[in-house]
């Protein structure tokens, strides 16, 4: 389902919380990718909205495997004026976002563009394929050694003390937070776009978590 700036309208002030024009970027193609029961998915929804909270035009759209089987699960996002199509196509995602290494080496091998860059959750959750031997097990050296292959920016992430594997999201979004990986993004358009989808303890948990990262 495509999503746009209407659809994905949340509680605060969109006006008050955009950035100036010239302190985002004109055009960016963000492809996530990660496995079913990752929480891609909330992943994706949380960047939708923290971008739109910004003043970017977003487009986007899910694509679902079988996902509940361990399948792949992807989120295109597309930001920027002029852009209509919500598919990130094949070669041009400016950043690739993974949480899991299999999915990271794939999605890099698909739709990264040369020069650009993939960020990863160092994990592996062991994908339908890889569990049904089609696919080897990949580790964070082959990721590298791909990435040579793209001149790619290959990113690692990882947090050692997570108690709750299903906050891995939240770690890569504190990392893009951190590091401001969409020009114009500010943690507190993050901290927006979690307090829309969550609600009590969990919420104060995840923003406990993405405040610790920034």
């Amino acid at each position: 389902m495509s999503k746009t700036e209407e659809q994905i309208a949340g509680t605060a002030d969109r006006e008050e919380m955009a950035v100036p024009e010239e302190e985002r970027a004109d055009r960016l193609d963000l492809y996530m990718i990660g496995v079913g029961g990752q929480g891609i998915n909330m992943l994706s929804e949380a960047m939708v909205r923290a971008c739109d909270y910004a003043g970017y035009h977003v487009r986007g759209v899910d694509t679902h495997g079988l996902a509940q089987r361990g399948g792949m699960v992807v989120s295109n996002l597309r930001l920027g004026e002029g852009v209509h199509s919500p598919l990130v196509q094949k070669g041009q995602a400016d950043l690739v976002i993974a949480l899991e290494r299999n999915e990271a080496l794939r999605g890099m091998s698909t739709h990264l563009k040369p020069g650009g860059e993939l960020i990863y959750y160092d994990v592996s959750w062991q994908t339908l394929s890889t569990r049904l031997d089609k696919e080897e097990d990949t580790d964070s050296e082959k990721l590298e050694e791909h990435g040579e292959k793209y001149d790619a920016e290959i990113t690692r992430v990882y947090k050692d003390d997570l108690e709750d594997s299903r906050m891995q999201n939240v770690v890569l979004m504190g990392h893009l937070a951190r590091e401001e990986k969409i020009p114009g993004l500010r943690p507190e358009h993050y901290r927006q776009a979690l307090r829309d989808l969550m609600r009590g303890s969990m919420l104060e948990a995840n923003l406990e978590l993405f405040d610790s990262l920034l």
